[in-house]
């Protein structure tokens, strides 16, 4: 499946975010920690809650998804070992806890998803260990056991992995006492996920330093929960709009979620105005390069460098990029290299700055050199990000550009060349 793209042109417009991927997926698999029925609202159209409805139903669930509503309702849990899926995402690892808080046992894929780093699981795996499990990894599959059941513990994350703080808060709301977990992951899908649980009978507790507290409780109910609006799909349309020259009203975009990003395109060149009905973005006069440092939330998020980048390339001067989050996060460079781009990927951390990533041979550190115009190119996506920087790049290029692998695009965009072509996009799937 591919896309054919017609770009060069200004695209102008509204278009709606979906509910985030980052937080539909998580919010499926809490729905296990209860034997009530649960609704979430607001939930994408992407191929990555395929993923997980073939895992829950795996397990025991009952779904109906119908528009963007979807109810489960999980009354036991059938089958609390699932070792392979037709397709793999990096989310059944959440699985763990809850599977383990209502049958004593689990076993769940190995990771899959996006091929931007190593991903290591140790980080889990130790957390849930501290939390009672105990857990054997095979070549396909983690599988953990806790017979005398989950109890809280002292926790402390050695990265604020996002994964990880998520992990945690699911295996311990239903755990023997207190955790206290530190050094956690603060992103907006996770204080999401806390609202969803709280609803549901939880007592989670946020505070400084990058704290949380989870008191187990012996159970929890079915909720009605509203996924909040993607974040990176609101960066994604915003970058269109500025790469391109035109204006984009992101309809649903929270100016909360997205306070390091406004000011980095500002910085850049771009305006924004906050309106009642979301964000609009558009180009303000002559972009001017900037300096990125992605970042744990609230910093610049790893996500929304790669579409950043697109707009960078029209940028005059020299930007840079320093990617701390994970080590392999720039092979789209090549792509937009081929289509005339000017950036050159490091192994070094820029002059005068260190990461934990300094000195170990990985690619994280990029300059993109600008204003670059474009052109056509036959491309392949990568993985979902790089996908939707082909997109953009092929939209700002001049010519027709073909893009195989639109549905690896599909995990994360719902119906993404419909709302495209409803900004002024000459794009079709064949």
């Amino acid at each position: 499946m591919k896309f054919i793209i017609q770009g060069g042109k200004p695209l102008f417009g509204e278009v709606a975010l979906a509910g985030a991927k980052n937080a539909v997926s998580k919010m499926m698999v809490a729905s296990l920690l209860t034997d009530e029925p649960c609704v979430l609202e607001n939930v994408p159209q992407i191929g990555e809650v395929a993923i997980i409805t073939e895992l829950l139903e795996r397990i025991g669930s009952d779904i109906a998804i119908a528009g963007s509503t979807a109810r489960i309702h999980t009354p036991s849990i059938k089958n609390s070992r699932v070792a392979e899926l037709t397709r793999r995402n990096r989310i059944p690892i959440l699985a763990l806890g809850p599977l383990l808080a209502r049958s004593g046992e689990a076993e769940v894929p190995v990771l899959g998803g996006d091929k931007i780093g190593a991903r290591p699981v140790d980080i889990h795996l130790e957390a849930l260990a501290k939390l009672g499990a105990q857990i054997e990894i095979t070549k396909t599959s983690y599988r953990a056991w806790a017979r005398n059941g989950l109890r809280g513990a002292e926790i402390e994350l050695r990265f604020p992995s996002v994964g990880a703080t998520e992990n945690v808060i699911l295996a311990a709301a239903l755990a023997h006492g207190r955790t206290v977990l530190r050094n956690a992951a603060l992103e907006p899908e996770i204080t999401d996920l806390i609202l969803m649980l709280q609803k549901m009978g939880a007592i989670i507790e946020l505070s400084p330093p990058r704290t949380v507290t989870i008191e187990g409780v012996p159970r929890l109910r079915g909720v009605t929960h509203r996924i909040i609006p993607a974040r990176n799909e609101a960066v994604s349309f915003a970058c269109l709009a500025i790469a391109t020259g035109g204006k984009i009203l992101v309809k649903g975009a929270v100016q909360e979620h997205l306070i390091t990003f406004l000011n980095t395109a500002r910085r850049l060149g771009a305006e924004y105005e906050v309106t009642p009905d979301g964000i609009a973005f558009w180009r303000a006069g002559e972009l001017r390069s900037v300096a990125v440092l992605t970042d744990v939330h609230p910093g610049f998020m790893t996500d929304w460098q790669q579409p950043f980048c697109v707009a960078m390339t029209q940028a005059a001067g020299v930007s840079v990029i320093h990617e701390t989050i994970y080590e392999n996060r720039f092979a789209y460079a090549h792509d937009l290299n081929e289509m005339g781009a000017k950036i050159r990927v490091s192994t070094e951390c820029p002059e005068g700055t260190s990461c934990r990533f300094s000195g170990r041979g990985f690619y994280h550190a990029a300059t993109v050199e600008g204003p670059a115009p474009l052109s056509s190119a036959r491309l392949e996506v990568r993985d979902l990000r790089s996908g939707m920087v082909d997109v953009i790049a092929a939209l700002v290029a001049g010519g027709v550009t073909e893009i195989d692998g639109a549905d690896e695009i599909d995990r994360g965009y719902e119906r993404i060349e419909e709302r495209l072509a409803d900004l002024g996009a000459d794009i079709k799937r064949v």
